[in-house]
């Protein structure tokens, strides 16, 4: 059998060496087994051919299954990739020219039949890219409304996975998702509930290495984060970029929403927050608690800011802090404006 194994590789080896086509070669290859089982069949036992060829044809039969198990998981793999490629040029040339199937005209015919929106509007939100940083409490319901709401392309970045403790708040996820990547969970969820919509995943954290080049790729930048150094470096590259930021924070009962956006002579995020607070002053979640729906309503207001910015509706909250307390009912709206020496904007629009 050996024998036999090593012609294969000659045969293979030197006709890749002289620029015989793949296909060739496996013919040869294939002439090869045939000859050997041929030998196998027609040869009596101890024959020194047979011998020297395997002894039995059960072994080269089980080879062959062998190969042929392979041969079809490579051709299905294959199929499945020319069907991805296929079909993403094509999402994205729809996302590019903003045609609308029959079926996405039904599903979006609230929004198209607002006076704010309307159909350039609900245009504008196919063509749109928007980067949603975290897919947890705020993450979650601002990733669902975007998706429903029919966003073109929705980028996710969080380097967590779905634990049990999550789905109090965290709608996007299920029991069964537990254990999987966030960033995953949430892109089956937005698939099946608009399949239109290209999400883009990624399962890793927002780090100075490689936020240039991701909010680059995005029109918007939607802030879910639960940890400040994540939400300076958000803030600072788009700054940098000229990018709106939608900001949301949480605790306990109480949320607050800000759209950050210094070329529309708004304030960033660190001319409000020059520094982060000293530990044990901001609790996370975690150590402070929070009550389920907050984050949804919060991540709602995240994702109906967005929707204005994209389609030019209304007034966005651009130099404003919008409170909501949950416990009372509650909700005041805060003045902001840009501070003059702020390192990031300078105060006036511009990052340094």
């Amino acid at each position: 059998m050996l024998l036999v194994l090593a012609i294969a590789a000659l045969i293979w080896g030197v006709g890749r060496l002289m620029g015989v086509s793949r296909q060739a070669r496996l013919t040869l290859l294939a002439v090869l087994f045939g000859v050997v089982l041929l030998v196998q069949l027609m040869l009596p036992d101890g024959h020194p051919v047979r011998m020297a060829t395997g002894e039995s044809p059960a072994l080269w039969l089980l080879l062959a299954g062998f190969a042929a198990m392979i041969a079809i998981y490579r051709r299905g793999l294959s199929a499945l990739r020319k069907r991805a490629k296929d079909t993403e040029p094509a999402q994205q040339d729809s996302q590019k020219t903003g045609a609308f199937s029959e079926t996405e005209l039904n599903r979006y015919a609230r929004h198209i039949v607002l006076r704010e929106i309307g159909g350039p509007g609900q245009k504008r939100m196919k063509q749109a890219r928007v980067l949603v940083i975290g897919a947890g409490g705020l993450g979650a319901p601002a990733l669902q409304y975007l998706a429903a709401a029919g966003i073109g392309t929705i980028g996710v970045i969080d380097d967590d996975i779905v634990e049990n403790a999550n789905l109090q708040r965290q709608v996007i996820h299920r029991d069964a998702d537990i254990g999987m990547p966030k960033v995953f969970s949430a892109q089956q969820a937005m698939v099946a509930q608009n399949p239109s919509v290209i999400v883009r995943p990624y399962h890793r954290r927002l780090t100075q290495e490689i936020a240039a080049d991701l909010i680059a790729d995005y029109d918007l930048i939607l802030d879910g984060t639960d940890n400040f150094e994540t939400r300076y470096l958000a803030n600072a590259t788009a700054v940098a970029a000229g990018k709106p930021l939608v900001s949301g924070a949480l605790a306990q009962w109480e949320g607050q929403l800000n759209v950050f956006d210094p070329t529309h002579s708004g304030p960033c995020y660190e001319c409000i927050f020059p520094e982060a607070p000293a530990p044990g002053l901001a609790p996370s979640c975690a150590e402070a608690g929070v009550i389920g729906p907050l984050p949804g309503v919060i991540g709602a207001m995240m994702a109906v800011e967005t929707i204005k910015i994209v389609t030019d509706a209304g007034a966005p909250l651009r130099g404003q802090m919008l409170i909501y307390d949950a416990l009372y009912g509650e909700t005041r709206t805060i003045r902001l404006k840009p501070r003059a020496d702020c390192p990031i904007c300078g105060g006036k629009g511009q990052a340094r």
